[in-house]
């Protein structure tokens, strides 16, 4: 068994270097559409690669988006509609559909860890509603980004914690309970403190209705995920197949929005898209080193500053294109959380295995204990 594995990792690897420099070759040659094609496809054997290896398959559902984004960018004509009927229209029922699986796999327990770590909980949702919002303002002004591509940045900084922080609190072997429990708490205020701060800076760029996006937030998350705890909550031991098939629904109803975006917005994309990737690769970086500090500044644990780190880069990029859909501006403000997605998974992927890699020594367990005291000299 293992030589096979061995075996189909050598070949998807080799595979996707032969597809990868063919790719590059028909795009030195001015073939864009043949470079797309085989640079997708090479993506999708890089991605097998990964699932055969310990160390990289965490890797392989970014690979998989990138492999997404690749073929919407060289063939949008096919993802926009189909037919008569505007693929657009798909992007909030299956962004209801992942936010109700999330619920399903939710209940009173999981806000449990406000009553256990209060001070932990109000520091990450605070540093997380702070930070975000004013670092994806600056940028977008320091950028210049036409007044809808930067509002699109400031609303990525206005959301709450991205659903998948949990999974990439547990790979970086962070505080799993604290994640979850500041999750859910961002969650549930994002319908106030999201349309608050994009009619305070996102206004700034296009206009904004704090009603209607209150609105859009509840149906969009709020609503779907507290039908999907009470489904956990009465049927959860008849309906245990729930837990195994809906993060594989959500992973694949990711896929489709990026895709759908990307393609609306390939024009805007191609003007500004090395710069927008920069900018989003900044937010996420900024974001990140500064819920760490901010956590050391407050006294918590090396544990929980890494939790914080986490929970404040990650952003509900879903919802954020969830959000310029029913602004009607998907292949504008939709662009930033599109391109948001990819990157933030590359990127916290890197950082959770690299974080998941160090050992935790008795220091790190007594401060996961609680017991958190640090001068300078110890950071």
């Amino acid at each position: 068994m293992k030589k096979e594995k061995l075996s189909l990792k050598s070949i998807s690897f080799s595979l996707a270097f032969a597809t990868l420099v063919v790719a590059v070759y028909f795009f030195v040659q001015a073939q864009p559409a043949n470079g797309g094609l085989l640079l997708t496809i090479g993506w999708l054997f890089l991605a097998l690669g990964f699932m055969q290896s310990v160390l990289l398959k965490n890797f392989a559902y970014t690979v998989i988006i990138l492999a997404a984004v690749t073929i919407s960018l060289t063939f949008p004509q096919y993802f926009i509609t189909v037919g008569e009927f505007p693929l657009k229209k798909l992007i909030v029922p299956l962004l209801q559909l992942i936010t109700f699986g999330v619920g399903c796999t939710m209940s009173g327990h999981d806000l449990s860890g406000v009553l256990k770590m209060p001070k932990a909980v109000f520091v990450g949702v605070f540093c997380h509603y702070t930070i975000m919002p004013f670092v994806g303002f600056t940028i977008a002004k320091v950028f210049g980004f036409p007044p809808e591509i930067a509002a699109g940045v400031v609303l990525v900084g206005c959301m709450p914690s991205g659903l998948a922080s949990n999974v990439i609190a547990f790979i970086a072997k962070a505080n799993l309970a604290l994640s979850v429990t500041i999750t859910a708490v961002s969650t549930l205020l994002a319908p106030i403190m999201t349309p608050l701060l994009m009619k305070f800076l996102g206004g700034q760029f296009v206009p904004v209705n704090f009603m209607d996006m209150l609105w859009d937030i509840l149906k969009l998350v709020i609503i779907p995920i507290f039908a999907g705890v009470m489904v956990n909550h009465f049927f959860h031991k008849k309906a245990l197949w729930i837990d195994k098939v809906m993060p594989k629904i959500s992973m694949g109803g990711i896929a489709c929005i990026i895709i759908i975006i990307t393609a609306a917005g390939r024009d805007n994309m191609l003007h500004v898209g090395l710069a927008l990737v920069f900018a989003m690769f900044l937010h996420m970086t900024i974001g990140l080193m500064l819920g760490y500090w901010g956590g050391r500044l407050f006294g918590l644990s090396k544990l929980n500053c890494r939790t914080i780190a986490i929970e404040v880069g990650m952003q509900n990029g879903g919802l954020a294109s969830g959000i310029a859909v029913q602004m009607g501006k998907i292949a504008t403000v939709g662009l930033a959380p599109a391109v948001n997605g990819p990157i933030m998974n590359t990127t916290f992927s890197l950082i959770a295995t690299w974080w998941g890699s160090k050992p935790i020594d008795e220091k790190t367990k007594y401060e996961k204990e609680g017991n958190s005291k640090f001068t300078a000299a110890e950071v």
